[in-house]
């Protein structure tokens, strides 16, 4: 042998391999009996670490929600918005209409007590007319009564000083 070990090597490195077998072996063996018996904390930390998965789900899919129920707010706030526009477009057209009203109902009382005045003066006037037609009817009697000879009125001069009637003649008397 080119290379020559010394004699103390030999049983030192057969103590070496017999000892490393023997920890390979122990360690075999209490792995597998690790395994068999498991530590607690593994087991919580496992749940552990599987509720936060459940729970990173679980908040992503609130997130979703979150962001689906700000949509819907944002479209629920337009749509307030637009109606509350058509609510105050149709409170001013009411209340023109209201105020149109007020003005129409003032302007018709006015007309009324106006056409009322006229029909009073209208009676007024009809009643005038009869009187003057009446008046009118009596003169023209009166005047054809004259012109036919019926009526015949002696005026004296001292009569009508006196106070008295003139005198009428004519078949009557």
């Amino acid at each position: 042998m080119p290379f020559e070990l010394p004699q103390n090597l030999a049983p030192a490195l057969i103590t070496f391999v017999i000892g490393f077998l023997l920890a390979s072996m122990l360690f075999f063996l209490g792995s597998r009996r690790r395994a068999t018996d498991r530590d607690p904390r593994d087991d919580r930390i496992r749940s552990l670490e599987a509720d936060v998965r459940v729970a990173q789900s679980a908040a992503a899919k609130a997130r979703d929600e979150l962001e689906s129920f700000r949509e819907e707010l944002d479209e629920a706030k337009a749509g307030i918005e637009r109606r509350d526009d058509v609510i105050t477009e149709q409170q001013a057209k009411l209340d023109h209409a209201e105020q149109e009203l007020k003005d129409s109902v003032i302007k018709t009382r006015e007309l009324r007590a106006e056409l009322a005045e006229r029909a009073t003066e209208n009676v007024h006037a009809e009643a005038k007319i009869r009187e003057v037609e009446t008046e009118l009817s009596v003169a023209q009697a009166s005047q054809d009564l004259l012109a036919t000879g019926v009526l015949d009125y002696k005026f004296s001069d001292d009569d009508d000083d006196a106070g008295e009637r003139p005198e009428v003649s004519g078949a009557a008397s």
